[in-house]
């Protein structure tokens, strides 16, 4: 369960009881029926599926979430169950796993199921839970030192795509802000885009980490058309410290995005919300809410 936590734990801000977000769950306009079908990525959820992961499943469930992105696979292994077994829990509960989750695998050479060893168990287990999509996650500092560094991860996405192709999956990259951020003189997200087959390598595109780095995601989907099939739809407050926050109590402007959603050529979104500052499970639900009503 400690995979892809780039924010140290320390540096989480606590939250109160899973109970204590029930009441305003239940009193939220989240279980009206959205337009399209909202992900969550379970990322948010880390410390409760640690705890009860049946259970939190379930709250996910009932707020109205019908889909989810899965993170922390290691060596066969969703959540310390089998493949089939998540899926059926999932199945159970009205959810299903359109994508995950999944590590380069360079900075921690002995995880198995990461894209550097392993990756086609990863991928056969994947397809057996019904994913649709895998993404790499999150390169950690260690593994992206150089701009050639990127060089040589657009040959491994390359192939890691070929594999994931052959089991009917489509690979990606998941951004977050260093990507836009110049390294030996170039954009490390030109490399991921340019130096990769556009078929085999889709764009997952984190909304929140794009335009904290100063990026209009409008722009980014007319330069790479239909390239970004899955989005990671969280806010940004007001404030300076530019801090996480609940989908539609931010500064982000995603009717204007989601207006761009067939330029991006999105299939899926995921909620997500790296810190929050109120109980995860009443943060997912005043997005939920607040998505139902933008009726995207």
């Amino acid at each position: 369960m400690d995979f892809n936590q780039k924010i140290s734990r320390k540096s989480f801000l606590r939250t109160g009881a899973l109970a204590l977000s029930l009441p305003l769950i239940s009193q939220l306009p989240s279980m009206a029926k959205a337009s399209s079908k909202i992900g969550l990525q379970l990322y948010t959820l880390r410390d409760a599926l640690s705890k009860d992961l049946e259970g939190t499943l379930k709250k996910v469930s009932e707020i109205g979430y019908k889909e989810v992105e899965t993170f922390g696979y290691s060596d066969g292994k969703f959540f310390g169950k089998t493949p089939k077994e998540f899926k059926s829990l999932l199945s159970g509960l009205g959810l299903s796993a359109v994508s995950g989750h999944y590590g380069a695998g360079i900075a921690a050479p002995d995880r198995k199921g990461t894209l550097s060893n392993d990756w086609k168990r990863a991928v056969d287990d994947s397809a057996e839970l019904g994913q649709k999509y895998m993404m790499c996650a999150y390169l950690t500092p260690d593994e992206r030192k150089s701009i050639d560094d990127y060089k040589k991860y657009a040959v491994l996405f390359n192939k890691s795509g070929e594999i994931c192709k052959a089991a009917g999956i489509q690979f990606g990259y998941h951004n977050h802000d260093f990507e836009f951020q110049k390294l030996d003189g170039q954009l490390p997200y030109d490399i991921i885009t340019k130096d990769t087959d556009a078929s085999l390598v889709k764009l997952e595109l984190d909304l929140y980490w794009a335009v904290r780095a100063g990026l209009d995601p409008v722009e980014l989907f007319k330069q790479h058309p239909g390239r970004f099939p899955l989005w990671h739809v969280k806010d940004m407050e007001k404030g300076p410290d530019k801090a996480f926050a609940e989908v539609g109590t931010g500064s982000i402007y995603f009717a204007k995005i989601f207006a761009a959603r067939k330029t991006a050529g999105l299939t899926h979104f995921f909620v997500e919300q790296d810190v929050c500052k109120r109980p995860p499970l009443e943060a997912i639900a005043i997005s939920y809410g607040n998505l139902v009503k933008m009726k995207v």
